[in-house]
């Protein structure tokens, strides 16, 4: 299968760029820990009286996030057949996932369709196939940075949705370190991946309102810290900065007079001192789209 390059972000490099912030920041946990209070009564009426439930994963990653939802889903439906469709651009992180998904026994009954493109070949080809399947539950966990149409990508994951279904969007939230970050240094940062779409849950959710959808707001309070991006001679450091700024090699990607601006914004805007060490704002924001 041919792989759209616009998607393969965080393959090679930025797949271990990637990983580490995913190890360094405790995003996930903070991610499980919130769903953890939310989904369970979420799935219970989002699956009432249904025979089966179909779930769609958009970007997904190596799919440590998606594993626990359909855990969680299998908790509250443990009869109900589950089918589960994953759209994620990366290989190598596609391939992660599939190792997961190998391993936990729980998930061997549940079959998987993965789809190795971006979230905007798979809109053209589901719309091209005129044969749309609809889903119960969608999670759409930051990824909402990379489409291209932030209104039609919401629109069009919105009409997939069965009766009662929901979209989860997890992104960052407004004033969060990465929303002050790329929002102060766009003409810097966002001219590869990121290019037209710094979305916070501020974008997400004004652009939800324009649209007419209901939705509702969850927070996730997160912070991490990242004392050591600032050691030049730490690989792990050097990893989660490079992520942040979505960078191969945040040195060699600046002017001197920029990298030093980027690294004092991340130091004196984005992060609060705490014992000595840097604490980076990782807020999130969990909005769920209804049908």
């Amino acid at each position: 299968m041919a792989v759209d390059p616009k998607t393969t972000c965080y393959d090679d490099t930025r797949a271990e760029s990637f990983q580490s912030y995913i190890q360094q920041s405790g995003q996930h946990k903070a991610v499980l820990r919130s769903l953890h209070n939310i989904l369970p009564g979420e799935f219970k009426r989002i699956g009432a009286g249904k025979s089966s439930l179909d779930v769609l994963g958009v970007g997904s990653g190596g799919g440590e996030v998606d594993v626990e939802i359909l855990t969680l889903l299998q908790s509250t439906f443990p009869a109900v057949p589950i089918t589960t469709d994953i759209v994620e651009g990366s290989t190598q992180l596609t391939d992660n996932f599939k190792a997961l998904v190998a391993k936990t026994p729980n998930l061997q009954k549940i079959p998987f369709a993965w789809h190795l493109m971006s979230s905007e070949n798979y809109e053209k080809q589901v719309k091209a196939k005129g044969d749309m399947k609809k889903f119960d539950f969608i999670q759409m966990i930051q990824m909402l940075y990379y489409v291209d149409n932030l209104a039609d990508t919401i629109t069009f994951y919105q009409s997939l949705l069965k009766n009662n279904g929901r979209i989860m969007i997890i992104n960052g939230a407004a004033n969060s370190g990465w929303d002050i970050l790329w929002k102060t240094y766009a003409k810097e940062l966002a001219v590869d991946v990121i290019k037209d779409n710094l979305c916070s849950s501020a974008e997400v959710i004004a652009c939800l309102k324009s649209l007419g959808l209901k939705y509702e707001e969850h927070d996730q309070p997160n912070s991490f810290d990242i004392t050591e991006c600032f050691n030049p001679s730490s690989q792990a450091g050097q990893h989660v900065l490079n992520f942040l700024t979505m960078k191969d090699n945040f040195y060699e990607s600046f002017t001197p007079e920029i990298r030093a601006g980027i690294l004092d914004h991340i130091r004196n805007k984005c992060s609060t001192e705490k014992d000595g060490r840097l604490m980076f704002n990782n807020n999130m924001s969990c909005i769920l789209v209804h049908a």
